[in-house]
């Protein structure tokens, strides 16, 4: 979810003076409007197997599936009655937070920080808070452990104002330094709830030959969670975040089912998935497969669907995306296998909620995919 996410909302902490800046919400609220008045207190539950779902439009969030959510983060705006709904349904709802790492160093900025968090918490009757900060840290730096002592003092102080709170931190697919993100893994599973670890953009960086490939490749997605437990991190910490989203590739040349890319280079790599332009499960299925060249294709060794078309210039394009099939069987060895916290999703409003017979149909068939049993 870094910035190359062209449909994501993303509101950085500018300055210490600037109360509103922290959040993506600029509005708090101190009165609960929900009819019944218990329900603007957060939900106190222990430990369980998670569902947490990613959202950007909460206009949606009358047609998601409650009966599997646990979690909702929400990186668009706040609405009241979203939350008296989420309640009713023992769901919690959490606010997003990310902030310049240059100035976790200063204990006073954190501290003014956190104290900000928590009030708009309290005021919003939220459930906790979702560290979604993607930025450059090198290894041994100074940002690195600022980063992890954010995170602790964070979740002391959400866990201490509103009990039953949680804090979780989103990480990339691997912990080696991927995009030149070198966090201390270990040290932040240690002091949140829980870590996100978010098993797509694995091609973001590019080391090998330029070619369009999968976004959420099986291999990759689990070498990078055996990767974090061998860290020392108990599976019961993690999460696996998986995409509802794809990839849509130009290519500058096809030969034998390879799509050659333009190479754009992204943190010191000079090919990454920045050549390709990310859509939505729902665009991809009703605007792009009916083109398909062929058809829904299925690479056996990534366990991932693809397909070609060519577009009206006549550039053939090459579409990397997950759906039902390749996101089960994720979701399978993720919890079964595995013993994971649970499952995610960036994002819960990639799914088509109209009423047509044709959404309905395919957006219950990806909420029926989702179980952590």
């Amino acid at each position: 979810m870094y910035f190359h996410f062209t449909w994501k909302a993303s509101i950085i902490c500018i300055s210490l003076s600037l109360y509103v800046a922290h959040f993506q919400f600029t509005v708090a609220y101190e009165e609960c409007i929900c009819q019944d008045k218990s329900l603007c207190r957060a939900i106190k539950v222990g430990p369980r197997q998670e569902v947490y779902g990613f959202s950007t439009q909460t206009e949606n969030w009358k047609h998601w599936d409650w009966e599997k959510l646990t979690t909702v983060s929400l990186f668009g705006k706040w609405d009241r009655e979203l939350l008296c709904h989420a309640h009713s349904k023992n769901v919690r709802l959490t606010l997003k937070i990310d902030c310049p790492v240059s100035k976790l160093p200063n204990e006073n900025y954190r501290k003014e920080l956190i104290l900000n968090a928590t009030k708009q918490a309290k005021d919003l009757y939220a459930d906790g808070v979702n560290i979604d900060i993607e930025q450059v840290i090198k290894k041994g730096s100074k940002e690195e452990v600022a980063l992890t002592l954010f995170a602790k003092e964070l979740t002391e102080a959400f866990h201490s104002e509103i009990p039953g709170s949680q804090v979780t931190v989103d990480v990339a697919w691997s912990p080696h330094c991927i995009d030149l993100r070198c966090y201390d893994y270990k040290g932040l599973a240690e002091v949140t709830d829980f870590l996100i670890v978010m098993s797509y953009d694995e091609r973001s960086q590019i080391h090998g030959p330029c070619v369009a490939g999968p976004n959420s490749a099986f291999g990759t997605t689990f070498s990078g969670i055996d990767e974090y437990i061998a860290l020392g991190i108990e599976p019961k910490k993690l999460v696996l975040g998986l995409p509802w989203y794809g990839y849509n590739y130009p290519c500058t040349a096809f030969e034998d089912n390879v799509c050659k890319l333009k190479k754009v280079p992204f943190r010191g790599v000079s090919c990454s998935d920045a050549a390709g332009r990310q859509y939505c499960y729902s665009v991809i299925t009703s605007s792009f497969l009916p083109l398909a060249i062929g058809g829904r294709q299925y690479d056996k060794e990534s366990f991932s669907p693809f397909f070609n078309y060519k577009d009206s210039d006549g550039t053939m394009h090459q579409f990397w995306y997950d759906d039902v099939v390749s996101l089960k069987k994720k979701y399978s060895h993720g919890i079964n296998d595995l013993g994971l916290r649970g499952l995610a999703f960036w994002n819960i409003d990639c799914l088509n909620y109209t009423n047509t017979a044709e959404a309905k149909k395919e957006t219950k068939e990806m909420w029926d995919a989702v179980s952590v049993h």
